[in-house]
Parts: structure tokens; C-alpha cells; sequence
């Protein structure tokens, strides 16, 4: 596998690069939801552009990483969280993914596209989901916005669904890499202050513009029957969040 990228989800690639010699896993764009300027969209689009003529050349598959968080998938909007549904991306991150899937998809370049929930874990940027509540928690200063909720997974597990869905030999398709279970923020929050023994001191609740994130593993479970091993249900975010609290510094 040649890894674009050098981030989070590109680094935790690196152990199964080997197993698949004929990926190119674009791993490399823009991760942040807010102040992102319109020439750092483009820079993205212009190397999706570049890495999909380079694999037609090639005769190589594409695994590109879009996004299953709450830009894409928002209840709230009516998303039921299914790949093959009409989506209405609620921000410029989920609206700028959904647009270089459909480039990559009308190309007929071979591809995987990967709608990825909100990953943790090791080398981790700190202005990711997880990293953010962490830290908020340690200072005991946390922001909420009611009703608020996510579908978190290990990045590790996500590694290992990738995997097998490159094994498997899928392409063509578009398929959510998530644990299928919307979590609200508020037990996020709870579970890690639990395992790191902090008290929340001051607790500021925001009202209105809470982001629903459904995603829909059905279809994952369908074409990759051994990820229900990965012991995904209502109290998978705490095992999760386990492992990475054990891991940090």
C-alpha cells in the first residue's frame, strides 16, 4: 500500500501497508470543520484529481477516506446514516467530501470509498473530537452542546474493518467505517472523567445547533460479516475510550 499522507489516519495505516500492495489509501486533506480557507479545499480536490489519474495509470485501487461524522450524517437533517441514501451534508467538511467522492466515483477509476466515523487514538491531532473532550476534562472546564452526539471507534478497529475490506477484495463502493452506535456527549464526557478521576467543575451547556450523528453499519456488517467480533454495541465507546485513556500520557 503507498500511504498519502503522513496524519493520524496515515500513520495508523502503516502496519497493514504491506498486506496490499496495489492501494494507493489517500489518507492526506483537510481535517478541521471550522476556519478552513477555500484554497486549502482546493488543494485537497487537486491531489484527489492527481491520485486518481496516477491510479488508472497504475491499474491500482484508490482507498480514499471521506467522512461518516455528523457533516455527513446529521439526524437532524433526516439522514438515516446509510451510504447508498441522499445525504445533506450540514457543513462545509461533510458537503466537500460528499463532492470528491462523486469526482472519484464517476471517474470508473477502481476505488474503496471509506465514510469514516470520528476516529481516536494514537497520534491523534489535538483539535480532534476525542483529544478536545480529553483535554476539557483535565482542566475540569467542559462545553456541551445539548442533545449533541457521536459514533466514536478506535482507530485501531477501524484499521482492522479497512483491512478486511481491502481482503475481501470490495470495491465500487462506498461503505461506513463506524461502531453503529450514537453516543451522546454528555456520556463521553462522564465516562472520561470517570477513568481519568476528574471532577467537572464548571460546565457550560450550549442550546441549539446540536449535530446528530447517525451511522448505519449495515451495510459494513453485510459485505464484512466478522467486524460484529469487534464487540461494537451500546457500551463499545467505553472500552474504546478505555484503551486510548490507558495509552495516553
Amino acid at each position: 500500500m503507498e500511504i498519502v499522507g503522513r496524519g493520524f489516519i496515515a500513520q495508523n495505516l502503516e502496519p497493514i501497508a504491506a498486506r496490499h500492495p496495489d492501494v494507493v489509501a489517500l489518507a492526506s486533506g483537510v481535517s478541521r470543520v471550522d476556519g478552513v480557507r477555500a484554497d486549502e479545499y482546493q488543494r485537497e480536490a487537486d491531489l484527489v484529481y492527481e491520485t486518481i489519474r496516477r491510479c488508472e495509470k497504475q491499474g491500482r485501487l484508490l482507498l480514499y477516506f471521506s467522512t461518516g461524522s455528523a457533516g455527513m450524517y446529521d439526524a437532524a437533517r433526516g439522514s438515516q446514516g446509510k451510504e447508498d441514501d441522499p445525504v445533506f451534508p450540514g457543513n462545509a467538511h461533510g458537503r466537500n467530501k460528499l463532492l470528491l467522492e462523486t469526482v472519484i466515483r464517476s471517474t470508473g477509476v477502481r476505488h474503496l470509498i471509506v465514510r469514516l466515523s470520528h476516529a481516536f487514538g494514537p497520534r491523534q491531532a489535538d483539535h480532534q473530537l476525542i483529544p478536545s473532550l480529553v483535554r476539557a476534562v483535565r482542566s475540569g472546564k467542559v462545553r456541551i452542546h445539548r442533545g449533541a452526539s457521536r459514533d466514536i471507534i478506535h482507530v485501531a478497529d477501524a484499521v482492522t474493518l479497512v483491512d478486511g475490506l481491502l481482503t475481501t477484495g470490495i470495491s465500487q463502493e462506498v461503505v461506513n467505517v463506524a461502531s453503529g452506535t450514537t453516543v451522546p456527549s454528555e456520556a463521553l464526557i462522564e465516562h472520561i472523567a470517570q477513568r481519568l478521576g476528574r471532577t467537572i467543575t464548571e460546565r457550560q451547556v450550549v442550546e441549539g445547533d446540536a449535530s446528530v450523528c447517525l451511522v448505519s453499519t449495515q451495510k459494513l456488517l453485510r459485505l464484512l460479516p466478522e467486524a460484529k467480533d469487534l464487540g461494537f454495541g451500546p457500551d463499545y465507546y467505553k472500552s474504546a475510550l478505555d484503551r486510548h485513556l490507558a495509552a495516553c500520557p
